[in-house]
């Protein structure tokens, strides 16, 4: 079979000193995604940062799977280690194996049965809260309620709302910052700017809190069966554990990878399903068909096939995530470049998601392009929202799950009609992709079947 042949190019548009940071910040996903028409390997910049997107998929899993050579750091890892730490999301290489087995048997699927469990209770607690014909704010509605349902997964308790309220904000303003922090000249971060100081005060206080919690976790003596417990238990072959750091690191990326990420796509979602009523229609039908009118649980998963799908087309076409750097570690070549050590690679989802041979007519929302029968390698290859390789994102399950059952328990219970003065043009530099605002009625379904809800079980026992 002959080897492939890569072409390399160069983006047009850079302005001085910002670079393409203003098409980023105004159109991300269109931009990423506007890079194959220069080539398989587009040189772009970042501000003053020259770095290279690789927009093949066959090109862009050969940089996930050489993690060594493609090692995280660069302009987004330099900032969301601030937040993060050393935690397994942005460590190096050098420490993700060790993280890895650590963490992993905190998300085997054996556990995300009891996870579920959580999930559906959160969920339940805020769609208990609308009434008929009210009218939420879909993101913000969304975030709040995917902080809650991860801050319930690890603590096994609902947070107070108090202490949710702070850490949303909080997260609010340090996720919104980082891409402004990350465009920014070290001098510039370094002023006592009102953005600066904001960020930083709103940064202290995320760690500040995330360590109570953990500390407060410690001293109870009850036995416990969720996330945090897996990972205060986890060992690898050796003996080793998580130290205190690292659980502290671990705590703050689960909870800022499972938050906005999950709320976006949600959001994505109800705005495809506004714009095609033959998927909204048959989602519906699959959801009352299977779920019978009660609310959904771990093992209706399967069955929510169309469910699925949506899930999949929806984070093909807008990946929550969709900027992430990387580092050669090395001297190297990619595409016919050389590549010195210390380049800047950018990771982007979007710049394979439209590619035309993985995806025939790639613009259009077609969930059942992922049937099993019509789904192709190709397609297989180029969706990467998760990454792929050793590096491949621990929590995918996890978030796949937790979006599927509030999808299905929202839809199951409620008609959901955009409001017509929706702006979905993404907010300027956002760190996940979402709209500026899209607003969503709620409306009571009636002569839906209405059988019982099953008595789930508690959390505790085997759970990921």
């Amino acid at each position: 079979m002959p080897q492939q042949t890569y072409v390399a190019g160069t983006a047009p548009g850079a302005v001085p000193v910002v670079g393409h940071a203003l098409q980023m910040m105004r159109q991300p996903v269109r931009f990423m995604s506007s890079l194959s028409a220069h080539g398989d390997l587009v040189k772009i910049r970042i501000g003053p940062t020259e770095a290279y997107v690789p927009c093949h998929p066959g090109l862009l899993r050969d940089v996930l799977t050489n993690d060594r050579t493609y090692d995280k750091g660069g302009v987004f890892y330099d900032r969301a280690r601030d937040i993060a730490g050393n935690g397994l999301v942005t460590c190096p290489f050098k420490d993700h194996r060790r993280q890895r087995r650590l963490m992993q048997s905190a998300f085997q699927r054996s556990r995300l049965q009891r996870y579920a469990t959580a999930m559906h209770a959160e969920i339940e607690a805020t769609t208990g809260r609308w009434h008929d014909g009210m009218v939420v704010d879909a993101f913000p509605e969304l975030y709040g309620m995917a902080l809650r349902t991860v801050a319930r997964t690890l603590y096994s308790t609902p947070v107070s709302k108090e202490l949710a309220d702070g850490v949303e904000r909080a997260f609010d303003t340090v996720l919104n910052g980082l891409f402004r922090q990350m465009f920014l000249p070290r001098f510039l971060r370094r002023l006592p700017t009102p953005a600066n100081r904001r960020y930083r005060r709103n940064l202290d206080y995320l760690h500040a809190t995330t360590q109570r919690l953990i500390d407060d976790y410690r001293r109870d003596d009850a036995e416990h069966d969720d996330l945090l417990s897996a990972l205060l238990a986890s060992r690898d072959e050796d003996g080793g554990r998580l130290d205190d750091t690292e659980i502290h690191d671990q705590v703050i990326t689960v909870m800022a990878a499972g938050t906005e990420t999950v709320a976006g796509t949600l959001t994505w979602i109800f705005h495809l399903l506004s714009r095609h009523p033959d998927v909204e229609a048959a989602l519906y039908d699959e959801i009352d068909t299977v779920l019978g009118g009660r609310t959904p649980g771990w093992d209706d998963l399967p069955a929510l096939s169309l469910t699925d799908r949506v899930i999949s087309e929806t984070l093909r076409l807008y990946p929550p995530a969709w900027l992430f750097t990387r580092l050669t570690a090395a001297d190297t070549e990619l595409a016919g470049q050389s590549l010195p050590r210390g380049t800047t690679i950018v990771f982007s989802p979007a710049a394979v998601a439209l590619n035309e041979e993985a995806y025939p007519d790639e613009q259009r929302f077609d969930p059942d392009r992922w049937l099993p029968e019509r789904v192709t390698p190709q397609a297989r290859q180029a969706f990467m929202p998760f990454g792929t390789g050793a590096r491949k994102c621990i929590g995918d399950l996890y978030a796949r799950t937790e979006a599927a059952l509030g999808l299905a328990t929202i839809l199951g219970r409620w008609r959901i009609t955009c409001e017509p003065d929706a702006d979905v043009r993404p907010v300027p530099l956002a760190t996940v992709y979402h709209p500026r605002r899209l607003r969503l009625r709620v409306t009571a379904r009636t002569g839906r079947p209405t059988a019982a809800a099953p008595v789930l079980p508690g959390l505790g026992g085997d759970a990921a």
